[in-house]
């Protein structure tokens, strides 16, 4: 295990994850905690926190005075990404439906990205790194964007 330690770790969380969610298995006492409002409220911001933090790549490599801390921000931002299948887990066990279904998907579906990125698959292609950016940050402005759109529903929708 070497310097790409951060895709052994999120894939095996993310196959944790898929398991419990195939099979059904609960944590009993995480499940009851779930159902309380307070607590989903509180994970739920953790989650968001995640969410926006990983967004700090994105300012630190457009701020040029601030260009020498993009590689450590690029390997917090890869281990950050790896334990999102266990931070979205400690706030919820299942992947929801309708909007929270499609907000679950796109997660994971980023997270499942984020995980073969270019020190993955080693492409030398200028075309494929632009087309991996733009699918990667346009689903990440998504999730942010339905992520806002959950928190409104949760505290404002009667």
């Amino acid at each position: 295990m070497h310097k790409l330690k951060f895709i052994y770790i999120g894939s095996f969380l993310f196959a944790l994850f898929v398991i419990q969610d195939v099979f059904e298995l609960r944590w009993e006492a995480l499940y009851e905690l779930q159902e309380e409002q307070m607590y989903r409220r509180w994970s739920g911001l953790g989650v968001l926190l995640v969410i926006l933090f990983q967004w700090t790549l994105s300012l630190v490599r457009s701020v040029p005075r601030w260009e020498d801390k993009s590689i450590v921000f690029h390997k917090i931002h890869n281990w950050l990404g790896a334990f999102t299948p266990l931070i979205f887990y400690v706030h919820s066990m299942e992947l929801g439906f309708a909007y929270l279904l499609v907000l679950s998907i796109t997660f994971f579906s980023n997270f499942i990205m984020g995980m073969f990125n270019f020190d993955v698959i080693r492409s030398k292609s200028q075309l494929f790194f632009q087309g991996w950016m733009i699918v990667h940050v346009s689903l990440s402005v998504f999730i942010t964007s339905l992520t806002f759109y959950h928190i409104w529903v949760v505290f404002f929708y009667e």
